[in-house]
């Protein structure tokens, strides 16, 4: 698997130090700067512990098997905004590497608030999923999916634990699917996007 997330500290030199220091009990295999610098800090052949408590697909404990990356931004709690260009370029660049190093599927290209939604919000709402998976990152749908279903098992058809409540996953699914309208209601277009994913989701 490949995770994204974002710092959500001030600055990216505290994320660093933070994911360097071992009292932390937390680090990731690479941070992107917003100037598109990029920092490797465990190798790829290594774990790192970036997800915390997950799941994904049927899978528990996803930093066994993930790759993650943590992309600077100060996040939700410290003034959440859009990702830079340079950087989300930069971003592209070392995903398109590590695919091309490790057999990861498309599905399998989540974020932090994906494999646990009922704990994280990264990398958010104004992430550029679709502009990743334009050039081979992740999922993205071209065309949208029949409205109404069930919604939970579309959720899981997709990756999604099923035993949380059905606002919070459905949150989880906006920010990644719908950025557009983060509520967690099962609205007409929330349903046909939860279609068309779950149509591509292998």
């Amino acid at each position: 698997m490949l995770i994204l997330h974002y710092t959500g500290m001030r600055s990216g030199a505290a994320a660093i130090d933070r994911l360097c220091d071992p009292a932390a009990k937390v680090s990731a295999h690479y941070v992107v700067e917003e100037d598109g610098r990029v920092f490797r800090l465990v190798p790829e052949s290594r774990r790192a512990w970036h997800a915390g408590i997950s799941h994904w697909r049927g899978a528990s404990g996803v930093n066994a098997r993930s790759i993650g990356i943590e992309v600077v931004n100060p996040g939700h709690e410290h003034g959440y905004r859009p990702f830079a260009a340079l950087q989300m370029a930069a971003l592209c660049d070392l995903c398109l590497g590590i695919l091309a190093r490790h057999p990861i599927p498309a599905w399998n290209v989540v974020g932090h608030s994906d494999v646990a939604p009922d704990r994280k919000e990264d990398p958010g709402e104004f992430f550029d999923w679709e502009g990743l998976a334009a050039h081979g990152v992740g999922l993205w749908p071209r065309e949208a999916g029949r409205a109404g279903g069930d919604a939970l098992r579309l959720l899981g058809t997709i990756g999604y634990r099923t035993d949380l409540p059905l606002p919070v996953l459905l949150r989880a699914f906006q920010r990644h699917w719908r950025p557009g309208r983060v509520d967690g209601v099962a609205d007409t277009e929330t349903l046909a996007r939860l279609h068309a994913v779950a149509a591509i989701a292998g």
